[in-house]
């Protein structure tokens, strides 16, 4: 079974990551994705994180906007003590579904990183890396990355030119925060579950 993986802290998942996720089911033909909400993410800040509980409820509500292929979300790493490290998820998942074929999905940002995470070697190993755009000029430098981590770490790479869409967590997020309209950037299940816990809002406590 070809099975993505799709990680992020999704604080909260909004449209952008659901197209994101559809097209890389599409072009690479996967059978199903692994939904994987970090628990404290090692490599940035992350201001305002919405407990664990809320990030999972919110990525389960947006599974369902995902027909393409199946779409299971996972709590292993906001189950994890301490920083959460995609090298050791990689390795448990290799456990757990010893059978299917990795593909670990992310943006420009993620890959050009990548090879400055904790055991670079073990995540190139445990799947291939699937990389889409986020600039004018990102497929030149996701080229180049990719030629660096096929030269140093082996690594199986794909390149998709996905259109990019300008939403992001952190507008999603400020906007809640004032109580202001934030349909069309999320889904209206993701939207509603945010008015009705009052997320992001700074009395709430969440």
């Amino acid at each position: 079974m070809k099975t993505g993986i799709y990680g992020g802290t999704f604080n909260p998942i909004h449209l952008g990551h659901l197209h994101i996720l559809r097209e890389f089911i599409r072009r690479l033909s996967l059978d199903r994705v692994l939904l994987i909400p970090t628990g404290r993410p090692p490599h940035k800040l992350a201001p305002g994180l919405a407990l664990a509980k809320h990030r999972l409820a919110m990525c389960a509500l947006a599974a369902r906007e995902i027909p393409e292929a199946a779409v299971e979300v996972s709590a292993l790493e906001t189950q994890r003590r301490g920083k959460s490290y995609t090298a050791d998820t990689l390795e448990e998942l290799e456990v757990l579904y010893p059978q299917d074929r990795f593909f670990f999905l992310m943006g420009e940002d993620m890959f050009l990183t990548i090879d400055r995470w904790y055991r670079p070697e073990a995540i190139c190993s445990g799947a291939a890396l699937c990389a889409s755009p986020r600039s004018v000029d990102g497929m030149k430098k996701l080229e180049a990355q990719k030629r660096k981590l096929e030269r140093e770490f082996s690594a199986r790479c794909f390149l998709e030119d996905i259109p990019y869409l300008e939403v992001s967590s952190t507008q999603v997020r400020e906007l809640a925060q004032k109580g202001q309209d934030i349909s069309g950037l999320v889904p209206e299940s993701v939207a509603g579950y945010i008015k009705s816990w009052g997320l992001y809002r700074k009395e709430s406590g969440e």
